[in-house]
């Protein structure tokens, strides 16, 4: 796929919006805090909202980091300093990613607890992020908030999950 343009448009728009969702956060943070500026005299805490809808900044930090060290281990490697090639079974050469990830993940549990709190992250962020956009889109009657809530959870559970397999299956030897 590394010669195909497809996937590197795809990936320079991604780090584009990446970097555009970022600074929103930031500006709508600012915003908010310039709207308002004593605290409540009353915290609500969880019955005012969930404690990961006050937390996105501190979510999408160590998400923010986690996508530098992931960067840093796969994507840097993969792109400028080098892979080891294998062939497979048709003849072509690749970069053997996979070896790098096995590598990479049976080596050290602290990186694997470094992808697990990011994926983890990412979950919360995600449970609050789904529901939040289609509000932002007038999306919010009683008719589809159940539906879009559930939905919201079952996406926020089941893509962290399967990114974080991928490190705890390797790093326990599930897949070899």
């Amino acid at each position: 796929m590394g010669d195909n343009v497809v996937p590197r448009v795809l990936e320079i728009g991604l780090f584009v919006f990446i970097l555009l969702h970022i600074i929103q956060g930031l500006m709508l943070e600012a915003s908010n805090r310039s709207k308002r500026g004593t605290p409540y005299a009353v915290s609500y805490g969880n019955r005012g909202s969930k404690w990961y809808s006050r937390s996105m900044g501190l979510l999408g930090t160590i998400i923010l980091l986690f996508l530098v060290v992931h960067m840093v281990h796969f994507w840097i490697p993969s792109r400028f300093t080098g892979v080891a090639e294998t062939t497979l079974p048709n003849g072509v050469e690749v970069h053997d990613l996979f070896s790098l990830m096995m590598a990479t993940f049976q080596e050290n549990i602290g990186v694997v607890i470094l992808y697990v709190i990011g994926c983890i992250s990412l979950a919360y962020h995600l449970a609050h992020g789904f529901q939040s956009a289609f509000r932002t889109m007038g999306v919010h009657n009683k008719r589809y908030v159940a539906m879009l809530k559930a939905i919201g959870y079952g996406f926020s559970v089941i893509v962290p999950l399967a990114f974080a397999m991928m490190p705890i299956s390797m790093y326990f030897g599930w897949v070899k």
